[in-house]
């Protein structure tokens, strides 16, 4: 959003609110099928003994919670940023036929700020098909 020269905290879909960079999270909406599918997967794994109860206190109540274990949680964050890595099958602006995921969505930051400004007529997001 930076390199696009975007105010990442105005947004179109989500509302304003201190603190929340609501047109990123406009932007996470082109590709949330790419990380919904890379999250159902993920769990599909995960077996009970991944996951730990935790007892917690809150305003006088008292509570048990599951997590997902540490270690877990460690990977499953790991194994997400390798997602963003993956190559899918769009166009880059210059240059190739395919990209990375991250290159896709910083890509298509930079192709919506043209939009924006007038520099481009018109902006239709470029979608990956999963395989």
């Amino acid at each position: 959003m930076i390199n696009a020269k975007l105010e990442h905290y105005l947004g179109f879909l989500h509302s304003e609110q201190f603190g929340k960079p609501s047109l990123v999270c406009d932007f996470q909406e082109l590709y949330r099928y790419m990380i919904d599918d890379f999250v159902v997967q993920y769990c599909q794994r995960l077996t009970k003994r991944d996951f730990i109860l935790r007892t917690e206190k809150s305003s006088n109540k008292k509570g048990k919670r599951e997590y997902l274990a540490d270690v877990k949680t460690d990977r499953f964050t790991s194994e997400m940023n390798n997602y963003f890595l993956t190559i899918v099958e769009v166009p880059r602006i210059k240059i190739g036929k395919r990209q990375k995921i991250e290159s896709l969505i910083n890509e298509e930051t930079l192709l919506f700020g043209k939009y924006l400004r007038g520099e481009r007529k018109e902006w239709v997001p470029r979608i990956a098909n999963l395989t």
